[in-house]
């Protein structure tokens, strides 16, 4: 599976790099009341990308909220703590490991 990841992470790396070489001239943002925001057409892009990411992740944060304290509404009061199983005396030549289930 690293054979296939690696080169696919190589490839979106360069041709992101390849992206923000070929749009290097300025691009004009223009907002209300005539303010203008000049940058490289790169940044531009990063910018509304980001922008887009950060309204997303506030859209979803009161589904969060509601779904945490459904949960805690929901979950059994804390048990009271069980007390401590005393461990099992070691061999003379290192420690023993339980199996492995699956290997």
């Amino acid at each position: 599976m690293r054979f296939i990841v690696w080169p696919a992470r190589a490839f979106l790396f360069f041709a992101l790099f390849a992206f923000a070489l070929n749009n290097q001239q300025t691009a004009v943002v223009r907002w209300f009341f005539g303010f203008e925001w000049q940058a490289p057409m790169v940044i531009v892009v990063l910018a509304a990308f980001a922008g887009g990411c950060v309204v997303g992740v506030l859209a979803m944060v009161p589904g969060w909220w509601r779904d945490r304290r459904q949960v805690r509404r929901l979950a059994p009061s804390t048990p009271a703590p069980a007390p401590p199983v005393p461990l099992p005396s070691a061999p003379e030549f290192g420690t023993v490991h339980p199996p492995r289930d699956g290997v």
